[in-house]
């Protein structure tokens, strides 16, 4: 069961991006990392995304301990956003390109564009941007219509992505997946616009409706941002873990946002009490230039040189978890 690996600390998950829509990618990334013992995956709420990624789990054979998750936003969280440029403002410098890390920017003969089914809403493209040309959208979901045929999947649990400051469509939209799900929930949470107190008072809120130990808390230190492995990289996904680890809250903690291969090593050495962690931008770009090949399923060689990568990943994850 998904809440043993946690009680066990033996959790690693990859996040695949909330916002990936691109099935191609899903398969490969699940079929690499199953293999590699991940045993947790993090994937947009879509009917066919989670056919990919079950496709992936056979693609490994391996289907024993091995979890989906689904994960749901609030408009304008950055999970469950998509960049648009606009032709007008756009100065065609291709600095977008380079610095997309899921190369979801592509160009015509006249001017770049945004692939929105690759992009995961890391905003990397947005800062860059001298021209002000890029922006962020989203939309906001209707819950009761977008996760019934999420559940009749199969699915084994979903996660709310609950940034923002709109504290009314967080509190329906958390109503919506308790009434219509009643198996395990994760909660992922950053402080950028809510600071500490204003993170605890929300996630105490939210697990007034929740028995204790059913419940994922993803401590998201910098959403998005792991793409370097050091440990500054990831000080913020540790940080984060200690304010519900001091808070005592009756939940399995995961570190994220900026996770990368010294997470759990630092985590470890100042003392978290955490289950898992989810690593996922770097736990991409590692492997990027291997699975970006068409042939990355057919040809062993390729894909064993990416599997030693993404099994030295989660090996090293898993062995300093405490």
């Amino acid at each position: 069961m998904l809440l043993d690996l946690l009680e066990q600390k033996k959790c690693f998950k990859l996040v695949c991006g909330a916002g990936n829509e691109d099935p191609i990618e899903v398969k490969k990334l699940v079929t690499l990392y199953s293999k590699a013992g991940c045993n947790f995956f993090d994937i947009c709420a879509k009917p066919e995304i989670i056919d990919a990624a079950k496709t992936g789990l056979n693609e490994a054979g391996i289907k024993e301990n091995r979890y989906l998750c689904c994960s749901v936003g609030i408009k304008g969280d950055p999970h469950v956003s998509k960049a648009l440029i606009n032709s007008e403002q756009c100065d065609n410098c291709g600095k977008c390109k380079t610095v997309c890390p899921q190369n979801a920017v592509d160009k015509n003969s006249v001017s770049y564009n945004v692939n929105k089914t690759r992009c995961i809403g890391c905003s990397k493209c947005v800062s860059l941007c001298h021209k002000q040309a890029v922006s962020m959208i989203s939309e906001s979901k209707d819950l009761k219509e977008t996760l019934p045929p999420i559940i009749e999947k199969g699915i084994d649990c979903i996660e709310f992505h609950a940034s923002g400051t709109d504290e009314q469509e967080i509190d329906e939209k958390w109503n919506d997946i308790n009434n219509l799900y009643d198996g395990t929930l994760s909660i992922c949470i950053d402080r950028s616009k809510l600071g500490n107190e204003g993170v605890r008072n929300r996630i105490n809120r939210m697990l007034e409706r929740r028995k204790p130990y059913t419940t994922i808390i993803q401590a998201d230190g910098c959403p998005m941002s792991g793409e370097n492995d050091d440990f500054k990289t990831t000080l913020q996904a540790v940080a984060m873990a200690e304010i519900f680890q001091n808070a005592g809250l009756p939940v399995y903690l995961m570190l994220s946002g900026g996770t990368n291969s010294k997470s759990t090593e630092l985590a470890s050495l100042c003392g978290i009490n955490f289950g898992g962690v989810a690593i996922g931008s770097y736990a991409r770009k590692i492997v990027r230039k291997y699975i970006d090949r068409d042939d990355f399923l057919e040809n062993k060689e390729i894909f064993n040189r990416a599997l030693d990568i993404a099994k030295n990943l989660v090996d090293v994850s898993l062995r300093n978890i405490k």
